[in-house]
């Protein structure tokens, strides 16, 4: 059910996830919480970035996580060991072809539908693991609500080959937008979703480093050899792409972007 991940299983990848959960905590986790004793399930937890806040929000929860990659796995071990040694996860190896064969009380999807060619069969799965009554939070990001200052026709066009690049591989950048109809056609009850935005400038240094320079453009620049490979742009045209993108970044620049987070029932 999976597609390539876009972005790569690197380090700068894993550092990226990491100051995005980091630097957008409060943004994406705020409201969600689940009582003691709770079973939830993190569809898609890669290197535990999410996780941490979970448990952290959450003391007390049995949280069960899977993920696709083996790497992954060991690597949210490790951190969530790190921040929250309290915590007791149960880790599993696993994609959403071989989800658990039990019931949850909470499904946590976060930056998964994204990466999947058949986002509706994803979440008709794990709303057969929900008991009744239970439900399923899923975020993700819109590519095409970034928007920055100082405008650039060279930044936009790096922008789009990440856009360009996640469609080839099945996955779909832009869902954000998408997830109540998704949520609704797969079944779910009483669908509420709603934008978490962030807005950076330099008022907002914080933002600005974890966000714009540290998330975004990192994020872009993940995929830089895999544009120039298939002639999506040449190396001097992303090079001058990335330098107008970074300028958001710089005193006088900004850059805002939102972020879908939706709940739906049994």
């Amino acid at each position: 059910m999976g597609t390539d991940y876009v972005h790569g299983y690197t380090p700068a990848e894993t550092r990226r996830l990491t100051d995005q959960a980091g630097t957008l905590a409060d943004l994406l986790h705020g409201g969600t919480t689940y009582p003691a004793g709770s079973r939830v399930l993190e569809a898609g937890c890669g290197v535990g970035a999410q996780t941490v806040q979970l448990v952290t929000r959450s003391p007390g929860v049995q949280l069960v996580a899977i993920d696709i990659s083996e790497a992954s796995l060991a690597q949210a071990k490790a951190r969530v060991a790190e921040h929250a040694p309290y915590a007791v996860v149960d880790w599993r190896h696993a994609d959403l072809h071989e989800l658990p064969g039990e019931k949850f009380d909470h499904v946590f999807v976060c930056f998964v539908l994204e990466h999947l060619a058949d986002p509706v069969d994803a979440l008709t799965r794990l709303r057969g693991l929900l008991n009744p009554g239970g439900t399923i939070t899923v975020i993700e990001g819109d590519h095409g609500s970034a928007f920055f200052h100082p405008r650039s026709t060279r930044a936009q066009a790096v922008v789009d080959c990440l856009v360009d690049l996640q469609a080839a591989a099945g996955g779909d950048s832009l869902i954000g937008r998408r997830l109540q109809p998704l949520l609704e056609q797969a079944g779910y009850d009483d669908v509420r979703v709603e934008p978490r935005t962030v807005y950076a400038d330099q008022n907002r240094p914080h933002l600005v480093d974890g966000f714009t320079r540290k998330t975004f453009v990192a994020m872009v620049e993940s995929v830089r050899e895999r544009a120039v490979a298939a002639g999506l742009l040449t190396a001097a045209e992303w090079a001058a792409g990335i330098r107008d993108l970074e300028k958001s970044a710089a005193p006088g620049g900004t850059f805002h972007y939102a972020f879908f987070k939706g709940v739906g029932r049994t």
